[in-house]
């Protein structure tokens, strides 16, 4: 547009137009799905497998009926299904806000993921065979199977305890919270693995000295305390992610935190005082 002289009018302009917003479209499932590592995808891939295993092996029970307790039940491929799928879900997302370097992460993730199939595997397995899974001599394949996962507890103890070492080494990051929630959650996951360590130790030494059925039964006093302290690593950070997505202050937030790590510490240690009386 030219004024009436010839020259160029000036450009019309709004000093008092604010900037323009950048864009708040967030990518989809599938670009941040792309974006993880092939590691943690892996990793994420298995620990689904091992729920739907699980989830399928208690429809089994369903149809094929049985008793749920019991060295011989099919409680236990649906409880150890459900419980390392989401342990490895779980350990593969929190160990991202970890400082590890990226190579050693992998390395024992993978080792982690391996481990998880070869335990789930060699119970599902021996449910099927309808013989118990942990603890079984009879025979020579019972007792390699028998060793096998109780060997592949001893490594799912080792790599836990280094994320667990790691996450008090170096502050994790993380939206607000999430170290104390990381902290607290791979704290618990600690006296997770030394009740199970101590199951399978008392469990040995029944079975060492001809005590097998005795053997059998020795681990349930100490199984509420093994079950709700493993997946605090899970449940704390999880709650924490949630919150950092509500509109709720800093200050909230971090007392919701706060109120939640004391809350699973204090069932703990109810399963704990349980376990000690009926030990």
């Amino acid at each position: 547009m030219e004024s009436r002289s010839g020259t160029p009018a000036p450009a019309v302009t709004t000093a008092g137009a604010p900037p323009a917003r950048p864009s708040t479209v967030r990518p989809g499932w599938r670009g941040a799905w792309h974006g993880v590592r092939s590691t943690e995808r892996l990793c994420h891939v298995t620990g689904a497998v091992l729920v739907l295993s699980g989830l399928g092996h208690l429809v089994v029970f369903a149809v094929d009926g049985g008793p749920w307790d019991g060295p011989v039940s099919w409680r236990k491929p649906v409880t150890f299904g459900l419980s390392f799928g989401l342990t490895l879900i779980a350990i593969t997302w929190v160990t991202s806000y970890l400082r590890v370097g990226t190579r050693l992460r992998s390395a024992l993730l993978v080792v982690f993921a391996a481990d998880c199939v070869v335990e789930v595997g060699g119970i599902t397995l021996q449910a099927w065979r309808r013989v118990p899974s942990h603890l079984n001599m009879e025979t020579g394949f019972d007792t390699a199977v028998s060793m096998t996962l109780a060997v592949g507890g001893g490594v799912l103890v080792v790599l836990l305890s280094v994320f667990a070492v790691a996450s008090f080494q170096n502050r994790p990051t993380g939206p607000l919270g999430m170290p104390l929630a990381l902290r607290s959650g791979f704290a618990i996951l600690l006296v997770a693995l030394a009740s199970g360590t101590a199951m399978i130790a008392r469990g040995v030494v029944l079975t060492r000295t001809g005590h097998q059925e005795a053997a059998y039964h020795s681990t349930a006093p100490l199984k509420p305390l093994h079950g709700v302290s493993l997946h605090a690593v899970l449940v704390l950070p999880a709650l924490t992610w949630l919150l950092s997505h509500t509109p709720w202050s800093d200050r909230t937030r971090r007392r919701v935190i706060q109120a939640a790590v004391g809350c699973y510490a204090a069932a703990v240690l109810g399963a704990g005082v349980w376990a000690a009386l009926t030990w």
